[in-house]
């Protein structure tokens, strides 16, 4: 068997309705060059729909991860990933796929270790309410005094990362906290990053963040974190 390059991850649950289209996006931008090289991981809780089924029949090997949680899904996802560069995708199209292979090079040629996109500084009207945009700007903030870190972005969920950074930071939270301590441990121990703008889009399928709710549970897990309470 050929060596994975390549591993694509994307947490599920009922996400039939954009499952085909992520497929097909992250087939279409890595087969031209990676063909044979990589591997994507969906890791799904409890799904009811046909996400598993399409995701399969799109070339995507299905993890059971029945414990519920964001983080828990990603952590499951790492540690069964066999490429060298992990990236990471929600299942619902609001991530551009494309951007992978391009990502991976620059891993490359700047000897990064972790590049994680940038959502805010291209998004275009209507794509995420005044709430939601609020409450990034709060979280972002936060997140930089408390760590003295400059990223634009602390809540992006698409990362492309070298797998070897797994074993240099310490991921504790198995809800969406993740998305943020992922880049506090990053920069905390001092590995090589990167934040790059990528495009955002709308949303397909059914909505399942609680803004007010995880919004509060980050910010919380933030302090946490930064005065060495953090708790799955």
């Amino acid at each position: 068997m050929a060596e994975v390059r390549i591993s694509v991850i994307i947490p599920t649950m009922n996400e039939e309705e954009s499952m085909g289209e992520v497929m097909d996006a992250i087939n279409k931008a890595l087969e031209p060059e990676h063909k044979g090289y990589y591997e994507v991981l969906v890791v799904d809780t409890n799904s009811k729909d046909r996400t598993r089924e399409i995701a399969t029949e799109k070339g995507a090997v299905v993890i059971d991860e029945p414990r519920r949680g964001y983080g828990r899904a990603y952590k499951t996802g790492f540690a069964v990933a066999k490429g060298t560069y992990l990236a990471t995708l929600d299942a619902d199209c609001t991530y551009p796929a494309d951007v992978i292979p391009n990502f991976v090079k620059i891993l490359e040629s700047e000897k990064l270790d972790f590049i994680t996109g940038d959502r805010l500084s291209k998004l275009k009207k209507g794509v995420m309410s005044r709430e939601h945009r609020i409450g990034n700007w709060v979280l972002k903030t936060t997140m930089n005094v408390l760590f003295n870190m400059r990223l634009r972005d602390s809540q992006s969920g698409m990362w492309v990362f070298r797998r070897s950074i797994l074993d240099k930071i310490e991921l504790i939270s198995d809800g969406m906290p993740l998305s943020q301590e992922i880049k506090i441990e990053v920069w905390r121990k001092k590995l090589r990053g990167k934040e790059i703008p990528i495009s955002y889009h709308i949303r397909k399928g059914e909505v399942k963040l609680n803004s007010w709710g995880d919004g509060m549970k980050n910010l919380k897990y933030l302090f946490a974190k930064r005065f060495n309470r953090a708790k799955p």
